[in-house]
């Protein structure tokens, strides 16, 4: 019988890191998940019961004083301050987390782990590009926010201790994410615009023609578990822009999907031909990962917007915050 894995994720409670590791405890590795739980998603641990799954209560800086690192053969790192509000909401914060801590356990890692470090980091990093290319992992980079910017800040880090690491590392600048996951959030673009015209809720679209890729979080899991397999010589110290192709999209067409799918109409939506605080703007080459790897893709931006419409079909989120990461609800929802 195959000995399965054991693997560690930094973060696993979150948006993607609660499905990342019901993928793997799927495919029968050994999960544990350290996670300071920041944003109360407690149900994230307790509905799962998997005798394989081990949760450990735990910030960044305390990794080496509540687990044992090489008894790992994956360590995957998805802790920090997600997405440009929060970031600027919580910029002391932010700045200890995305910044001082992640660059401390990347060079923790790189003298004392000796198996295989995955680094989760994002598109976003590309930031805004004025013409119509699509960005290889070569391509210059452009962050335009501080979460990105923390992003770049670690990869450079992790590309440098190249001479002198002890670990097996490899990047993923992940397309923008959507889709279910049991650490639900609807402050993501398209979650957020499916769960506001399904409601209803006014809501107002700053730059509405800036294109961006969008990934589902078990084509997230899929990518993770696929480039794992890998021989570690074919993604030792290499860049992998994560997603497809074709689930590229500007926030107009995005919109016009939704209403068509959710069979609803624009009266209460207003598209504002100006800049916002978030101008973003980027298309993104995913070939390279998509000819290393066997990727199969599961979501379409379609069958993403269709998979959220019957989970709110089935009131699945009546008592959810609308905004999961702490906000207030409000009437007219200012996507920038």
């Amino acid at each position: 019988m195959k000995k399965y894995k054991k693997i560690l994720l930094i973060g696993g409670e979150g948006y993607v890191g609660s499905v990342v590791k019901n993928y793997f405890l799927a495919k029968n590795f050994y999960v544990d998940s350290i996670d300071c739980l920041l944003y109360e998603n407690e149900t994230s641990v307790i509905s799962n019961n998997s005798e394989n799954y081990n949760f450990k209560y735990g910030e960044l800086s305390q990794i080496d004083k509540i687990t044992k690192i090489n008894d790992y053969d994956l360590i995957i790192l998805f802790a920090g301050l997600v997405g440009d509000p929060v970031v600027r909401k919580y910029s002391k914060l932010s700045t200890k987390i995305n910044v001082y801590d992640i660059q401390n356990i990347i060079i923790f890692l790189s003298k004392k782990y000796k198996n295989n470090f995955f680094f989760i980091s994002t598109c976003s990093n590309y930031g805004l590009m004025q013409n119509n290319d699509r960005a290889n992992e070569d391509f210059n980079l452009n962050p335009i926010s501080n979460y990105a910017k923390a992003k770049v800040s670690a990869e450079k880090l992790i590309m440098n201790t190249k001479n002198n690491a002890s670990y097996k590392p490899t990047i993923f600048r992940f397309a923008t994410a959507f889709g279910i996951s049991p650490r639900m959030r609807f402050d993501l673009t398209l979650n957020q615009f499916v769960l506001d015209i399904y409601n209803n809720i006014p809501l107002e679209i700053y730059d509405p023609d800036t294109w961006r890729p969008y990934c589902h979080v078990q084509d997230f899991a899929q990518i993770l578990y696929q480039t794992y397999k890998l021989n570690y010589k074919k993604r030792y110290f290499e860049i992998f822009n994560a997603g497809f192709n074709n689930n590229h999209s500007t926030k107009r067409e995005l919109v016009y999907k939704i209403v068509k799918l959710l069979n609803t109409d624009m009266k209460n939506i207003k598209f504002i031909n100006k800049k916002g605080s978030d101008q973003r703007n980027y298309k993104v080459d995913f070939s390279k990962i998509n000819e290393k790897v066997l990727l199969k893709q599961k979501f379409t931006i379609k069958k993403g917007i269709t998979e959220l419409k019957k989970y709110l079909d089935n009131n699945i989120f009546k008592n959810y915050s609308i905004n999961s990461n702490k906000g207030n609800f409000k009437v007219i929802r200012k996507v920038r």
